[in-house]
């Protein structure tokens, strides 16, 4: 196809050039027959000849010189524009976009308009991205503080009774431990996208790990008195343990969390040819088909009332999902409102034994 333009275009100018010259031609012979009959001079057919080639060569030199004068000033003004666009991309200005037209395809001009619009919308998108994050965790950091702040002036009142002084200390300790949560899960996020995090992949039995996480989290699903159904196959797998430890607690954590009194949690495994698949089931709270489109964004909570009552930072989950990318895993959700919520964890089944 790109062929089929270059001949088009090669026939096109060399039928522009044959024109040009002919009017040219038809124009040098008239002027200099004019100025042969102004001067009364008639030369002889051959100067004649080689006067009018002569003229036909003035012509198109002085035609061709207007042209890239007028060519080079256009040039010009275009790079003025590219200077002036990059410069206000530079100082924060990311709604430039560039309307100069060109042949994207077979210009390399054309190519370097697009890549700076596309650069432009590409840095709009995580400025955008980076105020959202300053703005959330402002407001993720400003909740604790001004129930601390709160709490501590209301502890100076004297009068207070020692059973809601011992709550108030209770809330303070609380909300203390949810900055504190909200920290470590922004340092653990930030290192993870630094793409400078430790990642140190060994052959482990995951089953093993998934039981030792369960365990762990014994007298949080105990107290609920939630019934955990667990069934696991011996496997091993190549990955970065510690950081698939992670992705564990946070998932069991938030389905104990959300799962009612006498619950129930499903932990099932199987494995393919090529993956190892973790569902991990239970008859929780649910999520409309609306909070499951969000679930994995930063500080995106489903249900605010029952995460800020148990210090939940919205984190979780974005780290799950960046650690399983980091593995060349897959996570995914189905939810029922009232009535379930199941993640589905894919690992790929390379070095897997």
């Amino acid at each position: 196809m790109k062929n089929w333009k270059f001949v088009v275009k090669l026939i096109m100018v060399l039928t522009v050039f044959l024109l040009a010259n002919l009017l040219f031609a038809f124009i040098a012979f008239h002027v200099t027959a004019w100025i042969y009959s102004w001067l009364d001079r008639h030369p002889h057919g051959f100067w004649q000849q080689l006067n009018t080639v002569i003229g036909v060569f003035v012509l198109f030199a002085c035609t061709a010189a207007v042209i890239f004068l007028l060519g080079l000033k256009k040039q010009r003004n275009y790079w003025d524009t590219i200077v002036d666009a990059i410069g206000r991309i530079a100082k924060g200005d990311f709604s430039v976009k560039l309307d100069i037209k060109s042949d994207e395809d077979n210009d390399h001009f054309g190519q370097l308009i697009s890549g700076i619009n596309h650069m432009a919308v590409e840095l709009g998108e995580l400025e955008r991205m980076r105020q959202e994050f300053i703005s959330n965790v402002s407001h993720e950091i400003q909740s604790p503080l001004t129930s601390i702040n709160g709490f501590a002036k209301a502890l100076k009142n004297m009068n207070l009774s020692e059973e809601k002084r011992h709550h108030y200390l209770e809330i303070i300790e609380m909300e203390s431990h949810r900055l504190s949560k909200i920290s470590d899960n922004l340092l653990k996020l930030t290192s993870l996208e630094s793409q400078h995090h430790p990642f140190e992949p060994k052959l482990y039995r995951l089953d093993k790990q998934i039981r030792n996480v369960v365990l762990s989290l014994e007298p949080n699903w105990l107290e609920k008195n939630i019934d955990m159904d667990i069934q696991l196959k011996n496997l091993s797998i190549m990955a970065d343990e510690d950081l698939m430890n992670q992705v564990w607690m946070n998932l069991l954590s938030n389905s104990i969390k959300f799962t009612p009194h006498d619950g129930q949690i499903c932990i099932s495994m199987t494995s393919q040819q090529d993956l190892v698949t973790v569902v991990i089931a239970d008859n929780g709270i649910g999520l409309t088909e609306e909070q499951q489109k969000h679930v994995f964004e930063r500080f995106y909570k489903a249900d605010q009332s029952r995460v800020a009552k148990n210090g939940g930072s919205g984190l979780g989950l974005s780290i799950v999902k960046k650690i399983l990318d980091m593995h060349h895993g897959n996570i995914t959700v189905q939810s029922k409102l009232a009535e379930h919520t199941t993640f589905t964890i894919s690992l790929p089944l390379e070095g897997i034994k």
